[in-house]
């Protein structure tokens, strides 16, 4: 079996792509595959590698590539949470099977429509550059259907109180290509972008107390790595400084999913993102700019106007100037008997023929 590497730019690690039509279906046998997948990884080097997508061309009229997210966990090479999705990872599943021939080859103003099979996204990647070692996307998180804002809000309402640890905090429980939890810095105690960005292990602490809260909120395991968790406050140029965790810290900038969510809960009225913009203005009819520690991007949610009920939907969400780094191909050994049911296939079409 063939193993891709491709990173997408602001991504905390690669990501490992993986041909989903070679291996199992069912979970606790993909599973046991995957396992195998990862000791070969981190024995090579690869222990950073936290991200698996697995690939194949669907069989749907309105894809052209069907995607499953996994996020792999610390503390051995057998923890995996299948419940969230990742669009850095799209994008590098994208990538790596244009390279390997499952799609055809990238162009410039090409349109890779996705679907993501662990929520039922519809992502439509669409190419804005080629270059040799990778390409440039902008990416949209399209709805099938306006999606109430109220469907949004996996709590019931805008803002939700959790009690973690001793401390009770209020957050926004948003559901949009992945659930976060979205709390103001300010409430924790820190006063402006600059601090948030400095902030070390105390505050990184709290927010994965309070994350752990959240999922209790859920009714989902607090050792996954979902609900997502990210603290926002006014930026210094305009717009939201955002600081988020992953897998297993800091984020280096925040998850693609994390933008479109936060693009999402800036329309939905009395959620903390659409507070603090609402301090400066920011989001409006325009993209909204988030400042992170490893950067600036933005993105443009498009929803129906709220009615007399204070309840509009989102439409879709775009977010432009995505760039990833195909790293590589190689043989993955401890899963190349894998490789055999094709071989068989195609000597058995060859008999046929004789």
């Amino acid at each position: 079996m063939i193993g891709h590497l491709a990173y997408a730019v602001g991504a905390p690690c690669p990501t490992f792509v993986l041909d989903a039509g070679r291996l199992p279906r069912e979970d606790s046998a993909l599973l046991a595959h995957l396992a195998e997948a990862r000791r070969y990884l981190v024995s090579a080097g690869g222990a950073h590698v936290l991200k698996i997508a697995l690939v194949e061309p669907s069989a749907h009229p309105m894809f052209d590539l069907d995607y499953r997210f996994v996020q792999a966990l610390p503390g051995g090479e057998d923890l995996f949470d299948l419940r969230g999705s990742c669009g850095h990872s799209i994008l590098a599943a994208v990538s790596a099977a244009a390279r390997s021939g499952m799609l055809p080859r990238l162009v410039p103003g090409a349109r890779i429509r996705v679907h993501v099979r662990n929520n039922g996204d519809s992502v439509v990647c669409e190419v804005d550059r080629v270059e040799r070692d990778g390409a440039r996307f902008t990416v949209t998180f399209v709805q099938t259907s306006p999606v109430p804002f109220a469907a949004l809000l996996p709590a019931g309402s805008p803002r939700t109180v959790l009690a973690a640890a001793g401390e009770r905090v209020e957050v926004s429980l948003v559901d949009s290509a992945n659930i976060y939890a979205f709390v103001d810095a300010r409430t924790l105690g820190v006063p402006d972008q600059a601090a948030l960005f400095a902030a070390g292990p105390e505050l990184l602490a709290r927010l994965e107390r309070i994350r752990a809260a959240a999922a209790d909120r859920l009714g989902w395991p607090r050792g996954g790595a979902f609900p997502k968790i990210a603290a926002l406050l006014p930026g210094d140029g305009g717009g939201l400084a955002a600081r988020a965790v992953t897998v297993p810290g800091w984020h280096p900038s925040i998850a693609l999913t994390g933008v479109v969510c936060l693009g999402a809960a800036v329309g939905v009225p009395g959620t903390v993102p659409w507070r603090i913009a609402a301090e400066h203005g920011a989001g409006g009819d325009g993209p909204l700019e988030i400042e992170t520690p490893g950067g600036r991007t933005a993105v443009s949610a498009v929803t129906t106007a709220a009615g007399p009920d204070g309840d509009g939907a989102l439409l879709w969400a775009t977010v432009a100037r995505k760039r990833v780094l195909f790293q590589g191909s190689f043989v993955l050994t401890p899963l190349s008997h894998l490789q055999f049911e094709e071989v068989a296939r195609c000597l058995a079409l060859s008999g046929a023929a004789a």
